[in-house]
């Protein structure tokens, strides 16, 4: 009952009634059908007595189907299986990192041995993961949370979410960071439990086709985001904030739920499984902290929390800056790059070699703590004991580390920060290796490292603590290492939600009021300054993923005609397939508009791609031909089954050709009575033609063959001519006849917020109904990040910038509104003349 241009072509109330009489019937024959079908069971039932059984046991295994599809199934099989290889993970890390100190150990006779053996072994693995990777699947090499902003924005990136990326990217994974580089986890591990959620989404699909659902394929990896975070740190609640934050744009509230419930089973079968590989005696938090309840901070340590945050931001905005530039900077110089591209492995290989050769414990190493793992070294900078005490480096105490951070010659301020500034620059050149890492937890460290820092300053300048009410509050130097690490992390990444991760991580929220400030802080600071890390490599891959928008005031002033294509591909009513198919090869557009002619430029929907192709198609399938051969062929009057000297067969292209034409006329007998007599008559036709064309081949010659081909070739040619300047026929043509349109004056702050909640790739621009321009991702992006200078953009920053925002509509467009009403109104009073 729907026309094409939205118009009903039948009472609404006459159509439903239609509808719901037909369904009565349906569904009265399906009961009818349903218990004759059930009266037959019963008495099959009567005969057999072990029916009833068979029955009894279908009913239950199709309940169980049905069960096995719901929701909560899912979040604990996923959970299940995240806290699994998140252990086997972790186990395997652990055993890589031992086996290279024990290596090391095992040769302290020989210091070159040493060196050979704590450098090969790193050089081994990373070299192995970026070739494993590259081979196997390259998709799997970075973060992967880039890649997963993009798909959960309805972006499809091939080969991202497959079996081969999974095992890529555990392997790979599981060997870069056995190596013991600066590398993290959990971003990876966002990919890893995405991965999981869409192989388990096809497995599931075999007990319920609702998982085939688009939607619900978003929503799962949506939870799958907040169960990677989850099952990485034991920190249900921070991950999916987190998962939240660095993933989407704009959340679904009921996909709450989901994401708790599938990461907080995920974090307890993590810890579970600690215990029972007895590492643990029970359920704690990875770095448990022993800081004091009573009096944690002193509100003159604000001051210097909210400096440890500020200074943060400028760290974690030179962080994003530093890998950013590395990146760019191989790419412009065109000789490494292609040297690079030819032999794959030689730069993490190099990469490796250096930072395991600075790290090596005899040599510079011994000034920075080159021998503890990443874990050892968060356990060590959270100790709420002071290592600096008086100036005296004897003093120094930390049972299970007795000489990784006391050098004998070096203060702890010099180890501390010759730890920060070589892990800061080696963390930003190691992410850039072609292996499987993430950059969360060598920032969170440099920011643990940094907060101690200015921690053990405080208490050098206040060796006897804080006096308040008559009691000594000594300073507490791990308190700032966390508030450090969540800050720096926070501004890296531009969330908040690390400031709860650090609360789950070392088990105490006592610190919750100086790591907000700094967190806080540390965001104003970074996102001022340059974008997420994340947002860097989207930019650097050139993913078509939508920006945030700035701070400034630009986004309120600066319109959609400022920003949009003018010069808009169209088809209109009146359009022959002849421009419908010059529409559909100038460029690749998804969808087309059409216009009622291209004067008035009246917006009246869109048309997809395939379905333009499908007309053309239509228009001049093969079908099409053979019909328009056999006309012709009888107009002329000629009996193509039959041959003659004026007509001769030209070749067994011309043998075939015949007898599909014969075929089509005389159909009756090559379908409906295919019987052994038939195949005989056929057998014998086409003996005879070709006995016929032998006979005739040498006679002819080509002066007396080309002309009928020749004849032929120009007739199809001109018939297809003929059929390409016809007017397109819309009716078997699915039309949207409401795309989405936007006016004029819409802002850009308003046009990335409809982008950014429906996931679109384009809209129209109309006015008073008239498509005037199109805005798609593309030139929207350009917008947001200035530097609009593709053909077809006319930007206008100064106009934008000093437009006048109290104004309500231009002159122009009063004009056209004058002109729309003054039409509508004489064709009022005509109508109530005729009246």
């Amino acid at each position: 009952c729907f026309a094409m241009y939205g118009r009903y072509t039948q009472e609404l109330g006459t159509y439903a009634k239609e509808e719901a009489a037909r369904l009565r019937e349906e569904g009265g024959l399906r009961r009818s059908t349903s218990v004759r079908s059930q009266t037959a069971d019963l008495l099959e039932d009567e005969k057999d007595p072990c029916a009833k059984c068979q029955m009894c046991t279908s009913r239950c295994q199709k309940f169980l189907i049905s069960r096995v599809g719901e929701d909560w199934i899912f979040l604990i099989l996923l959970g299940l299986l995240m806290a699994l290889v998140s252990w086997v993970m972790d186990y395997t890390i652990a055993f890589c990192q031992q086996a290279q100190k024990w290596m090391y150990g095992g040769l302290d006779s020989n210091m070159l041995l040493q060196y050979l053996a704590w450098v090969t072994y790193p050089v081994v693995l990373i070299t192995f993961s970026a070739g494993f990777t590259q081979i196997l699947a390259p998709q799997a090499v970075g973060s992967g949370i880039p890649e997963m902003k993009t798909i959960l924005r309805g972006v499809v990136l091939k080969e991202y979410l497959t079996f081969k990326t999974f095992v890529a990217k555990v392997i790979g994974l599981t060997c870069a960071l056995g190596s013991g580089m600066p590398l993290g986890k959990e971003g990876p591990f966002v990919h890893v439990a995405s991965l999981c959620a869409a192989l388990l989404s096809k497995f599931m699909a075999l007990f319920g086709g609702i998982y085939m659902n688009e939607l619900r394929n978003t929503e799962m990896l949506s939870a799958a985001c907040a169960v990677g975070v989850g099952c990485c740190f034991a920190a249900p609640i921070g991950g999916v904030l987190f998962s939240i934050e660095v993933t989407s744009t704009f959340f679904a509230v009921r996909n709450y739920w989901r994401g708790f419930f599938a990461a907080t089973f995920s974090a307890f079968i993590f810890r579970v499984l600690a215990v029972w590989n007895q590492d643990e005696e029970t359920i704690t938090a990875l770095f448990k902290t022993r800081f004091r309840l009573d009096f944690p901070f002193d509100l003159q340590e604000l001051p210097a929390f909210a400096v440890l945050g500020i200074a943060s931001g400028f760290a974690g905005a030179l962080f994003v800056y530093l890998n950013r530039l590395i990146v760019e900077s191989m790419r412009k110089q065109k000789t490494i790059n292609k040297f690079l591209l030819k032999k794959r492995l030689v730069y993490p290989a190099l990469v490796t070699l250096l930072v395991s050769t600075l790290t090596f414990p005899p040599g510079f190493g011994q000034f920075m703590a080159g021998q503890l793992t990443q874990h050892e070294s968060l356990v060590a900078l959270f100790d709420n004991r002071t290592w600096y005490k008086q100036g005296v480096s004897e003093d120094f105490d930390y049972l299970s580390q007795p000489q990784a951070w006391n050098h004998p010659h070096v203060s702890v301020f010099i180890t501390l920060l010759l730890f920060i500034v070589m892990k800061f620059w080696m963390s930003a050149v190691a992410t850039t290796m072609p292996v499987p890492c993430g950059a969360f937890m060598p920032v969170f460290l440099i920011g643990a490292a940094f907060g101690r820092l200015v921690g053990e300053s405080m208490a050098a300048v206040f060796p006897d603590g804080i006096h308040a009410d008559g009691t000594v509050y000594p300073i507490v130097p791990g308190g700032y290492a966390v508030v450090g690490a969540a800050a720096l992390s926070g501004a890296v990444t531009h969330t908040v939600s690390t400031a709860v991760i650090v609360f789950e991580l070392t088990g105490q929220i006592s610190h919750i009021l100086p790591v907000m400030i700094a967190v806080i802080l540390a965001n104003a600071v970074a996102q001022s300054l340059q974008p997420s890390l994340y947002d860097s490599i989207i930019r650097i891959q050139k993913l078509p993923y939508l920006p945030e928008l700035g701070w400034g005031q630009e986004k309120y002033n600066i319109r959609v005609e400022d920003i949009m294509v003018r010069d808009v591909s169209h088809i209109t009513l009146t359009s022959s397939y002849r421009e419908l198919q010059e529409a559909l090869m100038s460029g690749q557009l998804k969808t087309l508009a059409l216009v009622e002619s291209s004067d008035s430029m009246i917006l009246l929907g869109s048309i997809e791609r395939s379905q333009l192709q499908c007309l053309i198609a239509q228009q001049l399938g093969r079908s099409r031909r053979l019909e328009y051969l056999r006309e012709r062929a009888q107009d002329n009057g000629t009996h193509l089954p039959t041959l003659s000297q004026d007509t001769p067969p030209k070749s067994g292209r011309g043998v075939r050709f015949l007898v599909s034409t014969m075929a089509l006329e005389r159909g009756s007998e090559f379908s409906l009575r295919v019987d052994f007599q038939c195949l005989i008559t056929a057998t014998f036709c086409l003996c005879c033609l070709f006995f016929f064309w032998k006979s005739n081949a040498g006679s002819m010659t080509p002066k007396r063959r080309r002309p009928k081909r020749v004849r032929i070739t120009m007739a199809i040619a001109e018939w297809e001519e003929h059929q390409l300047d016809e007017p397109v026929n819309f009716n078997n043509c699915k039309i949207d006849p409401a795309p989405f349109q936007l006016v004029e004056r819409t802002s850009l702050h308003k046009t990335h917020t409809i982008f950014s909640l429906l996931g679109l790739d384009h809209t129209y621009v109309t006015s008073t109904g008239r498509l005037v321009g199109v805005v798609s991702l593309k030139e929207l992006r350009k917008a947001i990040e200035g530097s609009v200078t593709v053909t077809g953009v006319k930007v206008r920053p100064p106009l934008a910038s000093f437009r006048d925002s109290g104004t309500s509509t231009s002159v122009s467009e009063v004009t056209e509104l004058h002109k729309l009403w003054n039409r509508h109104r004489s064709m009022s009073d005509s109508m109530e003349t005729c009246v």
